[in-house]
């Protein structure tokens, strides 16, 4: 394993395109399989046996491996929601249920939503496989905490037992270490919370209305993000929300450091690895996107007849 980091650590010095691209593509094909416990009813019902909303558990669950942070904490690393919809939630959570109640509860509530919708195939080969391959690269993140607080909070969390919670973990490991990496990247192009969102917007992968609404941002709020970014010469000032030239640019070098980021654990597997693990893999994701991320079926459903360029995605949405 040693080596392997070492040669991984050696190619991501001189990434290529395709080495960013299978790396990407494979974070996508197992996102829907980490998300799912946003949008998890089994994941809701067991904050509310805690006392909480599902909100207020999604503020509390995600950031719980951080132990009983602030309101500012959480505000820092989750970085593109509105400051006062974090206030609501933290730290009153941590008055209904510390912190390993709320990742005690997370847990289960996604081994339920993954047995109602997977069913046997939680015991299957296929699951005992990618299990295996996504702890291989999940591993390898665990020795560069550096610079990523809410991975690394995750990363010290101990690992399941069985195969179908192993492949969850592997990805939560993998999703908030490319998203530590995301953050620095925006800060890096000088982009707030609320300004990160609207370029993603504006690149066209999401609704602007849902991530105002989703993240809690006023629309005087939104408005004021958008003029600003004018200003700066990230959008035109037509009537309809788009990035110009230079915005368009300077939202790909975004993502080109988010991917150099995040890449350590795909090289470490390499491209044949990584093809098979999306193979494997695939079935999981779509299942749970069906039922619970629709919006994310026909991106699935295009990678199961072939592999494809990658397109802009990135957790400006998370």
């Amino acid at each position: 394993m040693a080596q392997a980091q070492a040669q991984a650590q050696a190619q991501a010095q001189n990434l290529t395109r395709d080495s960013l691209a299978y790396a990407r593509e494979t974070w996508r094909t197992l996102e829907p399989y980490h998300g799912a416990v946003y949008f998890s009813p089994e994941a809701a019902g067991r904050y509310g046996e805690l006392g909480v909303d599902a909100r207020t558990g999604y503020f509390a669950s995600r950031s719980a491996a951080l132990g009983a942070a602030s309101a500012e904490v959480v505000i820092a690393a989750f970085y593109n929601f509105n400051p006062q919809l974090v206030r609501r939630a933290i730290p009153a959570a941590w008055e209904a249920a510390t912190p390993q109640q709320f990742t005690a509860a997370r847990l289960a509530g996604i081994d339920a939503t993954l047995r109602r919708i997977l069913g046997a195939e939680v015991f299957s080969p296929a699951m005992a496989r990618a299990a295996e391959l996504a702890r291989t690269a999940a591993e390898v993140t665990v020795h560069h905490p550096q610079g990523r607080p809410l991975f690394a909070a995750h990363a010290a969390l101990s690992w399941p037992s069985e195969p179908h919670l192993v492949l969850w973990h592997a990805q939560t490991l993998l999703r908030e270490f490319r998203g530590d990496g995301h953050v620095g990247a925006l800060l890096t192009a000088g982009l707030s919370g609320i300004e990160a969102l609207v370029t993603h917007a504006a690149a066209g992968d999401v609704d602007a209305g849902v991530l105002r609404d989703s993240r809690a941002w006023t629309p005087q709020q939104w408005g004021e993000a958008v003029q600003s970014l004018r200003e700066r010469g990230w959008l035109d000032d037509g009537p309809d929300l788009a990035l110009t030239e230079e915005g368009a640019r300077r939202r790909a070098e975004i993502e080109h450091t988010t991917d150099r980021l995040a890449a350590l654990p795909y090289l470490t597997l390499g491209p044949t690895a990584c093809a098979e693990l999306r193979l494997l893999a695939r079935p999981f994701s779509l299942a749970l996107a069906k039922e619970l991320l629709p919006w994310a079926v026909g991106r699935l459903n295009e990678e199961s007849a072939g592999e494809r360029a990658p397109r802009p995605g990135t957790p400006d949405s998370a």
